[in-house]
């Protein structure tokens, strides 16, 4: 198993391994309470290799800088893997790049201490130029001083660098590791040595006997689940495995009613009949809070709504569209919600990906008839709903770029999905349906 950078680097501090001051990223929101000085570098936490040549690794000046280039790497796949995490750094003026390393050598079944002074992103490792010493009993300093002389080292960078050697050694041996490598191993102007990119290779069948590599695996960032919002205080429930939180935003108008959801967390019947409402669903903090005033400009009623994350899923249409479906789940928990919006702005997502996500929706939860085109101003929907109606499933509201496949246009007829070119068109159509007839 490998760790990521950021828990790699965890390791090397523990270990007395020079890092540099970083903070991991999981939110363009967290780029503006950063605790670490700029100039940054921004770096893709993905396993893959090669993140500095495929654009993984941007630096920035200011916050604005780092937005713009945030936005950029958690959208940018390398070697297919996007990341969910980046990791902000201090940045480092180089002057020299080192290769580092400590791994098994199978054959004589004894570590192998690594070393080249081709590191970095251009090195050139290969058999001439990295060097090796292999680890034939007890462990000593002499083989580390020895592999730093064959590397070609001298001077005040033998005892330094043979000290970070040891401390790798140390840290391979007491944690049953496969591999410990530090590319690049920076030297500035001064001699001072730091490990600016860092490799740990877990060996899963070790990794019982060491519970503080467990915790470590445990503690990993993840990125920001899903955070619901009901604006009727009396919505508390939500599908498992969702983040929902109250909000009894009594300032938003027509929202902010005040009156009993319908919902699993709802108390005893209602006095009064409860109104149809819309909930929203945006990939954007600020693209969700207009499309909640549009739509309460509009005359429309908002239930609830949801901020799949401009960067959900670390860009991948994949990840985004788990998200989407995750939002769609948790929109729907309750039959007062008739009409779901949809806006998912930029080109993260592509029409085709969205509306396959919202079938797959629809087929799980037994939404809307498959056997014949669906015309959404055919018939009134009673308020409240008969029993027999209440899976019936919402209409929706989708604006997303881009034009239709015909497999998609095919869903499109036999389904109550709307599009929308607009926000406001949007937000006009869904204040529209929510009293509109539609079909059962």
């Amino acid at each position: 198993m490998d760790l990521l950078e950021y828990q790699a680097k965890a390791l090397f501090a523990a270990m007395g391994i020079p890092v540099l001051p970083s903070q991991p990223i999981a939110s363009l929101q967290e780029l503006r309470e950063l605790k670490v000085p700029y100039p940054i570098a921004l770096k893709s936490q993905v396993r893959a290799g090669g993140r500095g040549r495929a654009g993984g690794i941007r630096f920035a000046n200011n916050t604005i800088d780092a937005v713009a280039a945030a936005q950029a790497i958690f959208s940018l796949p390398i070697q297919g893997e996007c990341p969910a995490l980046l990791l902000a750094e201090a940045k480092y003026n180089i002057e020299q790049e080192l290769y580092l390393a400590v791994t098994l050598d199978d054959n004589a079944r004894r570590p192998v201490l690594l070393g080249s002074t081709q590191g970095g992103m251009d090195g050139n490792l290969s058999v001439g130029t990295v060097h090796q010493v292999l680890v034939d009993g007890e462990f000593s300093p002499f083989y580390a001083r020895r592999l730093v002389l064959k590397m070609g080292l001298r001077g005040h960078l033998v005892p330094s660098v043979s000290e970070i050697v040891q401390r790798m050694h140390a840290l391979f041996v007491q944690n049953d590791l496969d591999l410990v490598e530090i590319n690049p191993l920076g030297v500035d102007r001064s001699g001072e040595l730091m490990a600016l990119d860092g490799k740990v290779t877990v060996n899963d069948s070790a990794l019982g006997r060491h519970p503080e590599l467990q915790q470590l695996l445990a503690d990993a960032i993840a990125p920001p689940r899903l955070k619901l919002v009901w604006l009727d205080a009396a919505m508390t429930g939500g599908p498992s495995g969702t983040n929902v939180s109250n909000a009894a935003l009594s300032s938003l108008g027509p929202s902010g009613s005040g009156s009993s959801g319908s919902g699993p967390s709802s108390s005893g019947p209602s006095k009064k009949p409860t109104p149809p409402a819309i909930a929203i669903a945006c990939n954007g903090t600020g693209l969700t809070l207009a499309a909640l005033d549009l739509v309460c400009r509009a005359g429309g009623t908002v239930l609830g709504f949801v901020d799949i994350g401009w960067t959900a899923g670390g860009g991948r249409t994949e990840g985004l569209t788990d998200c989407l479906e995750a939002a769609l789940e948790a929109l729907t928990v309750t039959d007062r919600v008739r009409v779901v919006l949809l806006d998912l702005l930029g080109s993260a997502i592509a029409i085709d990906d969205a509306v396959s996500a919202i079938d797959r929706q629809a087929r799980r939860r037994g939404w809307w008839r498959k056997d014949k085109a669906i015309d959404p101003l055919a018939q009134p929907v009673p308020t409240p709903l008969r029993p027999d109606e209440r899976n019936r499933g919402p209409a929706i509201v989708l604006r997303v770029l881009g034009s239709p496949s015909e497999a998609t246009q095919a869903i499109l007829d036999q389904s109550p999905i709307s599009l929308a070119d607009s926000l406001e068109a949007a937000a006009k159509l869904s204040a529209v349906l929510i009293n509109a007839p539609i079909v059962l």
